[in-house]
């Protein structure tokens, strides 16, 4: 099988970009998680501002905070993709979206771990 080469292209490029962000609104505007997770995003960035953390912990709140967005963002592809290929019930695709939103429970704990860890000595000291 032969493949295609394609020329670099910023239309194409732009193009994706538009993808990406109309994926995000429908993320942000379909998914009631994603609120909860929009507003822990706020309160962690606000705490960070206020809160003299260094730059090593902005460094893991950032990535905290990506984890959870991008455990979220796939299973709620997971989750259309899904949706779309067997539209009624069956057990399999049950099972998939449990262990997709499963991922999203996991990377939330550990992003509120991180949230405690950083932000516990400058609230409280030690």
């Amino acid at each position: 099988m032969k493949r295609q080469f394609h020329l670099f292209s910023i239309r194409e490029r732009i193009e994706s970009f538009r993808y990406a962000l109309a994926g995000l609104r429908s993320l942000i505007s379909t998914q009631h998680n994603a609120w909860i997770h929009a507003l822990c995003t706020l309160i962690a960035l606000g705490a960070g501002t206020l809160l003299p953390i260094s730059r090593f912990e902005w460094l893991i709140l950032i990535m905290g905070i990506t984890l959870v967005w991008v455990a979220e963002a796939l299973n709620t592809a997971m989750e259309f993709l899904c949706d779309a290929a067997i539209p009624d019930f069956h057990p399999l695709v049950e099972k998939a979206k449990d262990v997709a939103a499963g991922a999203v429970f996991i990377s939330a704990i550990a992003a509120l771990c991180i949230g405690i860890l950083i932000f516990t000595p400058h609230l409280f000291g030690g």
